[in-house]
C-alpha cells in the first residue's frame, strides 16, 4: 500500500478496460480518473493533480505514444504506464525512449498490475527522498540558483535593493548572471507590474545608441519619418537595465547623469524634455573606478550608479554550488530534449570543480546542454568532458621535469616510434646523426643514473 492516496488517470478508447482498470485501482484506495480519449487526458490532466497515467498504446487519431511525448515534455514528476494488446518489441522499446516507466501487455493479471504501480511508486518515492537529502530548501532565492556564502550575501543585497528605488550597479565576470539579478531586483520591487528594458550598451553602435535610448521626433535626421520613444520612455515606471555601461563613450555618459539627476529626458530633435520615472540598474564586467583613473569614464556618473553595489562572484568562488547547478541544468536539458536526466561520476564531477569556469554560469549551461545533445549513454564520465577540462586534469602532472630530461625523454620515444632507426630519427628530429649520437650518449648515462 503506497503512503498516500495516489491519483491514477487511465486513457483507453474501450469502455470496458477502464471500468475494469478503474475497479482493481479502486481496490488499492487510489483516486480514479478515466478518459476515452488523449483529448479528454489532456484536460483532466489540466485540472486534475495526477500522480500516475496508465495509457493504452493504440487508440485513434491520437496514440498513446503521443500522449507520452506530451506528458514527458510538460510534467516533469509525471509517471506513465503503457499498455497494449498489440505487443511489438519495437512498441515497447518506443514506449520506454518516449518516458514510460513501464510496459504491460493485455491481457495482464492483478499482480503484474499492481508490481507495476508499485515499481513506479517506489520511483516516485525515491525521487522525493534524492531532492530532499541532495538539495538544501536554499538552493533557490529570487529564481536565481546557488546556497554558497557568497550568494547569500548577492541575495542579501538583492533584498535590500528591493525596497528602495535607488540606482543599483552590478559587477562581475562575464557570465556570472547580472542580469539575472537586474530582473530578481525589478521584479520583486513595486515597480514590478511596469516594464523591464534590457539594453546591451556595448551593442549598439555610438551613434544610434543616443535614439534608441532617449527617441526621436519625426523630422529630426534623414530616415526619421515617425516620432519614435526611446527606451527611457518604454520603461516609464519601471526598470531600465543599462547592461556593459562601460562601453559607452564619454559624451554619451554626460547625457545618462543628466537623466539621473533631472530624471528627464529629451528626445532628438524635441524643444522640451520630458519627465520620466526610471529606476536605472547598470552592469559592468569591468572596473569602473580603474577606467575613472584612465579617464575612460566620468566620475560623477560612476559614483552616481554607485549607490547600491552588487558584486557577483565567479563560479570557481561559489563553494559548492557547482553541483546544484549542474543538477538544475540536467534536468532543464533533459526535459526540453526528452530523455532522462544522466547521472555524473565522482570523476567528472572532481574535474568539473578544479576547471577555473572562465565563463562562469553561462558556460556551465552551455557545456551541460552541449553533453546532453552529444551523450547517449545514462552516465557521464571525464571522457565526455570537454577537452580543456580533460586537459586541466593532465596538466597537473609531469610539469616539474628539467627542459634537459624532458628532451632525453622526447628522444627516447621518437627513436621507438620508428624501431631504432637512427637516420630516420635523426631527420625527425630535424638534427644530424653526429648530434643524436652525442644525445643518445646522454640518454644512456640518464637511464643508468
Amino acid at each position: 500500500m503506497p503512503e498516500k492516496q495516489m491519483s491514477i488517470l487511465v486513457v483507453d478508447d474501450s469502455i470496458d478496460t477502464l471500468e475494469m482498470l478503474s475497479r482493481k485501482l479502486r481496490k488499492r484506495d487510489f483516486t480514479v480518473y478515466t478518459a476515452g480519449n488523449v483529448p479528454d487526458a489532456l484536460q483532466t490532466l489540466e485540472r486534475a493533480d495526477i500522480d500516475l497515467v496508465i495509457t493504452d498504446f493504440k487508440m485513434p487519431k491520437l496514440s498513446g505514444l503521443e500522449l507520452i511525448r506530451h506528458i514527458t515534455e510538460n510534467y516533469r514528476q509525471l509517471k506513465v504506464i503503457m499498455i497494449t494488446g498489440y505487443p511489438t518489441i519495437d512498441g515497447a522499446v518506443e514506449a520506454v525512449k518516449s518516458g514510460a516507466e513501464e510496459y504491460l501487455i493485455k491481457p495482464f493479471t492483478d499482480d503484474e498490475l499492481y508490481n507495476a504501480i508499485d515499481e513506479v511508486i517506489e520511483k516516485i518515492q525515491a525521487e522525493k527522498i534524492s531532492k530532499k537529502t541532495n538539495i538544501p530548501e536554499s538552493y533557490e532565492n529570487y529564481g536565481i540558483i546557488g546556497q554558497s556564502q557568497s550568494m547569500n550575501t548577492v541575495f542579501h543585497s538583492i533584498e535590500k535593493s528591493i525596497a528602495i528605488s535607488a540606482t543599483v550597479l552590478i559587477t562581475g565576470e562575464s557570465g556570472t548572471g547580472k542580469e539575472l539579478v537586474a530582473r530578481a531586483i525589478h521584479y520583486h520591487s513595486p515597480r514590478s507590474s511596469a516594464p523591464f528594458i534590457a539594453v546591451n550598451c556595448g551593442a549598439i553602435p555610438e551613434n544610434l545608441l543616443e535614439s534608441e535610448l532617449f527617441g526621436f521626433v519625426k523630422g529630426a535626421f534623414t530616415g526619421a519619418n515617425e516620432t519614435r520613444a526611446g527606451f527611457f520612455l518604454v520603461a516609464d515606471g519601471g526598470s531600465l537595465f543599462l547592461d556593459e555601461i562601460s562601453e559607452t563613450s564619454l559624451s554619451m555618459q554626460v547625457k545618462l547623469l543628466r537623466v539621473l539627476q533631472d530624471q528627464q529626458i529629451t528626445m532628438i530633435g524635441a524643444k522640451q524634455s520630458r519627465k520620466v520615472d526610471v529606476r536605472i540598474i547598470a552592469a559592468t564586467n569591468k572596473n569602473l573606478e580603474s577606467l575613472v583613473q584612465q579617464g575612460h569614464f566620468r566620475e560623477d556618473l560612476f559614483y552616481r550608479l554607485n549607490v547600491i553595489t552588487i558584486e557577483l562572484p565567479p563560479l570557481r568562488e561559489r563553494n559548492g554550488d557547482l553541483i546544484i547547478l549542474t543538477k538544475h541544468f540536467l534536468d532543464k536539458y533533459s526535459k526540453e530534449l526528452g530523455k532522462s536526466a544522466p547521472s555524473i561520476t565522482d570523476n567528472a564531477l572532481q574535474a568539473m570543480k578544479k576547471y577555473p569556469w572562465p565563463g562562469n554560469v553561462r558556460e556551465l549551461e552551455n557545456t551541460i546542454h552541449r553533453l546532453l545533445i552529444m551523450t547517449d549513454h545514462p552516465v557521464i564520465d571525464v571522457p565526455d568532458l570537454p577537452e580543456t577540462m580533460r586537459f586541466s586534469i593532465q596538466q597537473e602532472k609531469g610539469f616539474d621535469k628539467p627542459l634537459k630530461d624532458m628532451e632525453i625523454e622526447y628522444i627516447k620515444n621518437v627513436l621507438a616510434s620508428v624501431d631504432g632507426n637512427k637516420s630516420k630519427a635523426a631527420k625527425i628530429l630535424e638534427i644530424d646523426r653526429k648530434t643524436l649520437r652525442t644525445k643518445l650518449r646522454e640518454v644512456e648515462k640518464k637511464s643508468r643514473e
